[in-house]
């Protein structure tokens, strides 16, 4: 409980520096920062169970499923060209990088192939649990850099073009606690069924059907979506540990190369899908960007990007890791221990 009480106060104080500052984002990316540097300097454990987290991604899910604009899909078949020769890109790329990290540090294609693919951090780290000769400590901090980079970099990119910071309300509506109860409760489901971020997707899925029965769900206060953003952000603070900065130099620095050369290509991509389709560049870096489903979603909530393109972009990539890249990752490395 001390390192939970450690935390929250951490993760406040960061908050209220950069709502100070006027950063963009200040409850999530001051949370975050602070948490991240305070590993290095604060004695004593620091704790954050992934129940919390958890409860904010609940919160970020009802607000993403409320804005949520079905009539996306109308115009599916184009989107989907788009997204497929998107997401091909990205990962020929990833692979271009992952054989010149493997020349560059001598890690073996196998761990840099696993590392470089930008996709689910759960999902790789429990693929390099499952596969011999691979580092799964250096697949965790090629991940975790890269959530956290994309987390505290993007913001300030796309801070020119903030739309909202979230939330139509100042007010809480009494009926949120049964929506929320039910979100709560339909994540068992997600669980079960094996849904990529069961704690995200499911609460986005279910305010969706509730809207297709014609019911409106209550706004989320400000102030709500403030706590959420607190919770996740000191969650993703407590990610980087201290004990992975101590892997060889050269890994560290691949890791870092890695991530940014994978922004500056989003980047890049972001500005042909805002040409292309005519999108705000809020909505078309975050829809590009090589984060998680619920990171991007949280963003786009937070900024006031399309939510419903950003969501479909992102669950686009994670579907296609999922059902393309990681078979095909698993057939290319038991090829390798064959031979």
């Amino acid at each position: 409980m001390k390192g939970i009480v450690k935390v929250l106060f951490i993760a406040l104080a960061g908050a209220l520096v950069f709502s100070f500052l006027h950063f963009p984002l200040p409850w999530l990316l001051g949370s975050i920062f602070t948490v991240l540097i305070s590993q290095f300097a604060v004695q004593g454990e620091l704790s954050w169970p992934p129940i919390l987290r958890n409860t904010g991604l609940i919160i970020v899910g009802v607000a993403i499923g409320q804005q949520f604009d079905l009539s996306l899909f109308n115009g599916m078949g184009l989107l989907f060209l788009y997204m497929a020769v998107l997401n091909i890109g990205l990962i020929a790329f990833a692979v271009i990088l992952a054989i010149w990290t493997t020349k560059w540090t001598g890690m073996s294609l196998k761990t840099s192939l696993t590392g470089s693919i930008p996709g689910g951090l759960s999902q790789f780290v429990l693929f390099a649990e499952e596969e011999k000769d691979i580092d799964l400590a250096i697949v965790t901090f090629f991940h975790i850099i890269r959530v956290v980079a994309v987390v505290l970099v993007i913001p300030f990119i796309v801070s020119g073009d903030i739309v909202t910071d979230g939330g139509q309300a100042d007010s809480f509506n009494l009926w949120l606690i049964p929506v929320f109860f039910l979100a709560a409760c339909s994540v068992w489901v997600g669980l079960k069924i094996k849904l990529p971020v069961a704690h995200f997707l499911t609460p986005v899925l279910l305010v969706i059907v509730i809207h297709m029965f014609g019911l409106e769900v209550p706004p989320i206060p400000v102030s709500l979506l403030h706590v959420a953003q607190l919770l996740i952000g000191a969650y993703i603070g407590l990610l980087l540990k201290p004990h992975m900065i101590r892997l060889p130099k050269k890994v560290l620095m691949a890791g870092i190369i890695n991530t940014a050369a994978l922004i500056v290509v989003t980047y890049f991509g972001s500005l042909a899908v805002q040409w292309l389709l005519g999108y705000s560049f809020a909505t078309s870096f975050l829809s590009t960007a090589p984060g998680g489903l619920d990171q991007m979603g949280l963003l786009a909530a937070a900024v006031g990007a399309d939510i419903s393109i950003v969501t479909v972009f992102q669950l686009f990539r994670l579907l296609f890791i999922f059902l393309v890249v990681l078979p095909l990752l698993k057939m290319v490395t038991r090829k390798m221990i064959k031979s």
